[in-house]
């Protein structure tokens, strides 16, 4: 029978994602849960399954990446973002308009978040919000944005006013702000990097990988930024030993590509 060695090659030549990236002990538990839903004997089963790309397939890709997401998650965060780092980038930027990269962006909450709050800066017209994920069918759902409650109770109440339509018990995003994302499939382990980014945004998604993983992927996130631009993580995610990767910390959370001076 196959073992999960072999069946994470199988899955790489299927989908390319790389399941030797993730946290083992943690895939294999999500993995075979799928399994014993739909009654596999097996690896071998499930990989012949995965080969038809059908509902089984995009049902795999759906539950071994991680979509847990909500508007505004952390406020203290996103208070410093607008507070310090936003104005550090627009003064940075000048007259032009500043890139940023939602990365592993799940069902779009982050990008989404993004636009509202830059729009207390520049109009909706000037904000275009690049925004990545693996998975193709939370991109859908992302580029549909329609929300519960459960995922908007961080929203401030004047931008969930100005730019929420409540439809029956769900939310609705506005199409002035659907505008401002433009939404790709990447995978952050094998996909070319954006450049000249101002700001990325990649929070809550890196705690699942390796830390081989982890390290050449802050890599390739400081090579996409401009110089001085600035990496925002998660609440779970410090970057030890940030030096390393070219970084300096300015604010927790907040990473700095070296070469400019200080939004502090």
């Amino acid at each position: 029978m196959m073992d999960y060695e072999k069946f994470k090659e199988e899955v790489y030549k299927i989908s390319t994602i790389d399941l030797s990236a993730y946290k083992e002990k943690q895939m294999k538990r999500r993995l075979d849960a799928l399994i014993k839903k739909h009654e596999y004997d097996g690896y071998d089963a499930y990989v012949k399954a995965l080969r038809l790309k059908g509902d089984i397939y995009e049902e795999f890709i759906t539950y071994m990446t991680i979509n847990v997401s909500e508007f505004f998650r952390n406020p203290p965060q996103w208070k410093v973002l607008e507070e310090k780092v936003l104005p550090y980038l627009f003064d940075k930027a000048g007259s032009k308009n500043i890139k940023i990269w939602s990365a592993a962006c799940s069902t779009g909450d982050e990008p989404y978040s993004l636009a509202m709050l830059m729009s207390k800066f520049v109009p909706l017209r000037q904000i275009n919000i690049f925004a990545t994920d693996i998975d193709k069918q939370i991109l859908m759902q992302a580029q549909t944005g329609l929300y519960n409650s459960k995922s908007i109770v961080g929203v401030p109440a004047d931008l969930k006013a100005k730019y929420f339509e409540e439809v029956g018990k769900s939310y609705k995003v506005s199409d002035e702000i659907k505008k401002c994302v433009t939404f790709k499939q990447h995978n952050l382990l094998k996909d070319p990097y954006p450049k000249g980014m101002d700001l990325i945004v990649c929070r809550n998604v890196l705690i699942y990988f390796t830390n081989e993983a982890k390290d050449e992927i802050y890599h390739k996130f400081n090579q996409a930024l401009k110089n001085g631009g600035v990496l925002f993580v998660g609440s779970t995610e410090q970057i030890i030993g940030y030096q390393k990767f070219n970084f300096s910390s300015e604010q927790t959370f907040f990473y700095k590509k070296q070469g400019e001076s200080t939004f502090m």
